[in-house]
């Protein structure tokens, strides 16, 4: 029997992001992780896995998006490319979700991976952060808390003659360009070479093989969920929609993000009845704890984890709060804009991602002060010593001495 277009879809969705699991798992890709090497030992392995994949990423979208023209990513979910330029939006999602992630001990997609290990402490961060990732989504509380200040710092491009916020698209509203699909072709190569050289000139990244298999196949995840739904298969899905009288939630152009379906899933657990609510999104997230739990179970490596003492069981709350809240505040999570939202070339995106990284690696500036000098180091003395060590204030200002 052949299955509807929607099920064939979401089956998708799930297989590729079992397999996401499963790598991610095996070979340790952790984002937070990446950020944590680099700020507390120098080693900048993990980091370059993670560009790795974007730059996959970014090169396959250009591939089927403008060389092929196999599958169209414009309009997506969520909207990458909008010309509405949220920056204050951006920046403070970002640096919000970073902090949590540090906090909680691993991103959207880490918390995932976690659980299909043992983790009963990514479980309750799922839960918190599916809740305020709900609250974001499906009630008032961002309305009130949120949208006026988002509204009036958003920069509509459109009408400074932009088709959207991505970088072909800025440039060539600027200078009047004709073909906006050769703009992206262009940028996109050049942007994706230039990671890859970035990367690949490290002898030492070259030599380790899990971290160059993880950025690449995550990388090649994405651009597969871009077109399944951006190609034919998508565009059938889309089409069907018109003809039911009950219409599912998210069926548009999408890839792997890790947040919103957190809150998409929160929904499905209030009401497990209506099958309509589920979406590519929450389809993946099941996927990633599947794919972890299987290779969990294969290498005998699952593990029941619980929180050592109430203040763990307190800071990974705490993180879990700021994910949900910062997740769906800079739409997408280290994987939903570090990767699938750059691989589109959208400023917004880059934004989010700087800004995880800046809010993680800050938090781990001053958890680390805090460690070292106990009681002497009050947060203000480690926040400005951080940013002191971060080049973002003068030396002269520095609190504490460097460790």
């Amino acid at each position: 029997m052949e299955l509807d277009i929607t099920t064939q879809i979401l089956f998708w969705a799930f297989a590729l992001a079992f397999v996401l699991g499963a790598v991610a798992n095996k070979t340790n890709f952790c984002t937070m992780g990446a950020v944590s090497d680099w700020v507390n030992m120098g080693d900048t392995n993990r980091m370059k896995s993670w560009l790795l994949a974007i730059a996959v990423a970014l090169l396959g979208v250009t591939l089927i998006e403008g060389i092929m023209g196999y599958a169209s990513i414009d309009p997506s979910l969520p909207p990458y490319r909008s010309p509405q330029f949220a920056w204050l939006r951006y920046i403070v999602g970002g640096v919000l979700f970073g902090i949590g992630m540090t906090f909680a001990s691993g991103c959207g997609n880490k918390t995932l991976v976690r659980i299909g290990g043992g983790n009963i402490k990514s479980i309750f961060v799922l839960i918190v952060a599916g809740f305020f990732a709900f609250l974001m989504t499906k009630t008032d509380f961002y309305a009130v808390l949120f949208h006026p200040w988002v509204s009036a710092t958003t920069i509509d491009l459109g009408k400074m003659g932009m088709a959207g916020q991505d970088i072909p698209a800025i440039i060539g509203g600027i200078f009047g360009a004709e073909s906006l699909t050769t703009l992206r072709v262009i940028f996109g190569l050049v942007i994706g070479a230039a990671i890859l050289y970035h990367v690949f000139r490290s002898a030492d990244f070259r030599s380790n093989n899990e971290n160059i298999v993880s950025g690449v196949i995550i990388g090649l995840i994405i651009v597969l969920a871009w077109a399944i739904t951006g190609g034919s298969m998508g565009t059938s899905w889309k089409e069907a929609v018109d003809f039911m009288d009950e219409v599912p939630v998210g069926v548009m152009t999408q890839s792997y993000t890790f947040i919103n379906p957190m809150g998409d899933t929160f929904a499905l657990a209030l009401d497990p009845t209506n099958t309509l609510l589920i979406s590519f999104g929450v389809m993946s997230l099941f996927g990633v704890i599947a794919g972890s739990l299987v290779i969990s179970l294969v290498a005998k490596a699952f593990r029941i984890e619980w929180f050592n003492d109430l203040k763990d069981f307190i800071n990974h709350m705490f993180g879990a709060v700021l994910m949900g809240i910062g997740g769906v505040l800079g739409m997408g999570c280290t994987i939903g804009q570090g990767i699938t939202g750059f691989s589109t070339l959208a400023v917004g995106s880059i934004l989010v991602f700087v800004s995880i990284v800046f809010g993680s690696a800050l938090t781990m500036k001053i958890q680390f002060y805090k460690m070292v000098y106990e009681e002497e180091a009050s947060f203000s003395k480690s926040l400005i010593t951080s940013l002191v060590d971060m080049k973002l204030l003068p030396a002269s200002m520095r609190k504490l001495e460097a460790v």
